[in-house]
């Protein structure tokens, strides 16, 4: 800690205690840091709420043999201060679930897991041959469908997660769904890989699981 040249550690402590509205706020003195023979600054401990780690700085100026006066008043960061996490945009925050009822999400106009419905698309001369149910599972109707990343995150989250083959329930499990009558193809460029479960009495009823998932609940499980 530096010489207390200009005596001013009262001073500077006062003015700490003003800013932060109570002397309980202000603790012990850290050191004294001089930059200038003209400039001094004085860190205290902070024990302000919110502001682990932080110290009040106050530094002081003097003019030849005049008594030093506040030039400033300001909490710094420590060492050890707690500081507020990276930003990170919302995008990249939201988790499964923290969608609820009544919440907007808005999709970035730029999202890499979407591309426009014509660039898919095949050529207008070709058009003619695709029936109406072809033209919907193709796109035709919606502004954008998944791009081929899109798919792969997909297809990489659902046959990593609870319904794909490394699932303790599937592991369990006396056959695959791919062979199982209650099994349904899901539509698109993932058919191969994944469906839907309808059957009733399976805790995957209704979710999307891999062909190599599996339950206790299979058609050809018979009594």
């Amino acid at each position: 800690m530096a010489k207390d040249q200009f005596r001013g550690e009262d001073l500077a402590r006062q003015a700490a205690i003003d800013d932060a509205g109570d002397k309980k706020l202000v603790g012990s003195i850290i050191s004294i840091e001089s930059e200038h023979e003209h400039l001094a600054t004085y860190l205290f401990e902070s024990f302000l709420p919110g502001y682990k780690g932080w110290r009040w700085a106050v530094t002081l100026t003097r003019i030849e043999k005049d008594a030093p006066t506040v030039c400033d008043v300001v909490l710094l960061p420590g060492p050890d201060s707690l500081l507020a996490p990276r930003w990170i945009a919302y995008s990249e925050r939201l988790q499964p679930g923290d969608v609820g009822v009544g919440d907007i999400v808005p999709t970035a106009i730029d999202d890499a897991r979407l591309t426009p419905t014509n660039s898919i698309l095949p050529g207008d001369e070709e058009l003619d041959l695709l029936s109406p149910e072809l033209l919907w599972e193709n796109g035709l109707g919606r502004a954008r469908v998944l791009s081929i990343e899109g798919r792969d995150q997909a297809s990489k989250r659902w046959h990593e997660g609870d319904r794909g083959p490394r699932a303790p329930i599937a592991e369990a499990a006396p056959l695959p769904c791919y062979s199982c009558g209650f099994f349904i193809p899901i539509a698109g460029s993932l058919r191969q890989a994944f469906g839907v479960c309808a059957n009733g009495i399976s805790p995957e009823d209704g979710r999307v699981v891999s062909v190599d998932h599996g339950c206790g609940a299979h058609s050809e499980v018979l009594a």
